[in-house]
């Protein structure tokens, strides 16, 4: 029997999780350091899996499979392809960084009204999420996946809603009020997605007989499972409904600005950078597998919502007061990028889906941590509170300026690479709508070049005139990410090895070519 190691690289941050949790609550800094340390150890086999796989080769590999409620067919089945490798990778990639980034955000505060901050508790839980996240990226089985989307949900709403932004801590009990909000806004929009998800999967077996990702498609390709047209438009869209909502596309976002606006910096990125990304990676492994005739049938209305969630959150993003919520609405206007090039049924679009889903978790990473640093040193997450910032703290200044810049997609930082591939995918299919999308272009770069004004240029404001430039640790989050976003931004061949024959099987699914060039004749 050879060696489990998609089993181990899920199992290994669930292992972690328990452990931090048993720490007693004395040993804090020890239970940190053992968090710090499980994630470290993920990443190591993160980076042995993605070593180990053939871009080349069988489009599932390294695959488990084990009987689970064998009475209902469920079996514990995982492989990974080169779109869930990339997204594996990310996860192991950002955890140790939030981890580090997070630090002192669970510390005790002698504050009224929050006296028990569980340190260990909010370590155990970024790992339990972690551990759910990675199997996601895996499973084949799609029961096994919903029963963990649907998991994942809860170490997040007690991340979100039971430790506060430093901005808010122990300020009122309005503050705890705000955060319940978020988190029950949360679960409630998620948990809604799941159950008609849950009707659909059992609509899927009832049709399939099975829950195998592969025997589905593989019986779909050579016609022994056909579905009535009806019935595989309703099945994909309770499926699609669900992935929508984590994603999130508009008109379904309205819990995202609330979580990560009440959330801290670290727990913000988990929610945008890793979690999210399950719900367009989810879109591609199974609307697109299960249901390629009802995804064709979809495209004009998805595309649509993809276009208004551009427009629409980075119009909102310039009028916003508030740092977080700033940041909120742009993932939702890069989101509705990532959606736009997966259902643009081109090779370019879903390649560059999958790279923005990467490159977006990394920038976005990168500039909200920092933003982080930023909102724990003043205590506030009003822009208007700022001003002058690189005056007295410009090494902070400028890993924000560059976390910023990426967000804007600067030729040559790695998210300039994934959205010039989705507006070539998407102009080469739909050039009406490669041309509305690039209107989010123009928009990002006047929201993140006016939050940088605002808050780093011009007169120093008296409230942040004492303010420390960054500290050891914060580099230490702060610089790799960065790297990481220069270099994948002048070479993206690593990444794209690995994505592009995996765009070519999906591709193959929903039996789509991409449209050729018109060349005029030679007279």
């Amino acid at each position: 029997m050879s060696f489990p190691l998609l089993t181990a690289t899920a199992a290994l941050p669930a292992i972690g999780a328990i452990a931090t949790a048993a720490v007693p609550a004395a040993r804090r800094t020890v239970a940190k350091w053992l968090a710090l340390f499980f994630s470290l150890g993920t990443l190591v086999l993160a980076g042995i899996v993605f070593a180990r796989f053939e871009p080349g080769g069988d489009r599932y590999q390294l695959t488990e499979s084990r009987s689970w409620i064998a009475d209902f067919g469920v079996r514990y089945e995982l492989g990974v392809d080169g779109i869930g490798v990339a997204l594996l990778g990310l996860t192991a990639l950002l955890i140790p960084f939030v981890i580090a980034a997070g630090w002192h955000d669970a510390d005790p505060l002698e504050t009224k009204s929050s006296r028990w901050r569980p340190t260990q508790g909010f370590f155990a839980l970024i790992l339990m999420v972690e551990a759910m996240v990675i199997l996601s990226f895996l499973a084949t089985d799609v029961f096994l996946f919903y029963i963990l989307f649907e998991a994942m949900l809860i170490p997040m709403y007690f991340l979100i809603g039971g430790f506060g932004d430093r901005a808010h801590a122990g300020s009122d009990e309005n503050a705890a009020k705000q955060r319940s909000y978020a988190a029950v806004k949360f679960l409630l929009y998620n948990l809604a997605g799941g159950l008609i998800m849950l009707a659909a999967v059992i609509g899927l077996y009832v049709v399939a007989g099975s829950f195998s990702l592969s025997e589905i498609v593989a019986a779909r390709a050579d016609g022994t499972l056909e579905m009535a047209t009806s019935t595989e438009r309703w099945l994909f869209l309770g499926f699609f409904l669900a992935f929508a909502i984590k994603a999130p596309l508009w008109p379904l976002h309205t819990w995202l600005p609330n979580a990560m606006g009440e959330a801290t910096a670290p727990v913000a990125v988990l929610i945008t950078a890793i979690v999210d990304k399950v719900g367009t990676f989810a879109m591609l492994r199974f609307c697109l597998g299960l249901f390629p005739e009802a995804s064709k049938w979809a495209t004009p209305v998805v595309i649509a919502l993809a276009l208004v969630s551009i427009v629409y959150g980075a119009l909102l993003a310039v009028g916003q007061r508030d740092i977080k919520r700033l940041i909120a609405y742009a993932s939702i206007s890069h989101f509705g990028f990532i959606i736009l090039g997966i259902f643009a049924m081109t090779s370019q679009g879903q390649s560059g889906a999958t790279l923005y889903m990467v490159n977006h978790g990394i920038s976005t990473a990168a500039l909200l941590l920092v933003a982080g640093f930023l909102i724990t040193r003043r205590g506030s997450r009003l822009i208007a509170d700022y001003g002058g910032v690189q005056k007295v703290a410009p090494v902070l200044a400028g890993t924000f300026l560059i976390g910023g810049l990426a967000t804007l997609s600067l030729p040559g930082l790695a998210p300039f690479v994934s959205e010039f591939l989705v507006l070539v995918g998407t102009f080469s299919a739909y050039p009406v709508a490669g041309i509305i999308a690039t209107s989010g272009i123009v928009l990002a770069a006047v929201y993140v070049l006016v939050l940088y004004q605002r808050t780093m240029t011009g007169p120093v404001n008296e409230s942040v005139r004492t303010m420390p430039d960054l500290k050891v640790r914060e580099l230490a989050v702060a610089v790799p990410l960065i790297a990481f976003l220069i270099f994948l931004g002048v070479f993206p061949k690593p990444l794209t090895e690995v994505v592009n024959p995996a765009v070519k099987h999906t591709m193959s699914d929903v039996q789509k070519k991409d449209p050729q060039p018109e060349v005029e004749a030679a007279k």
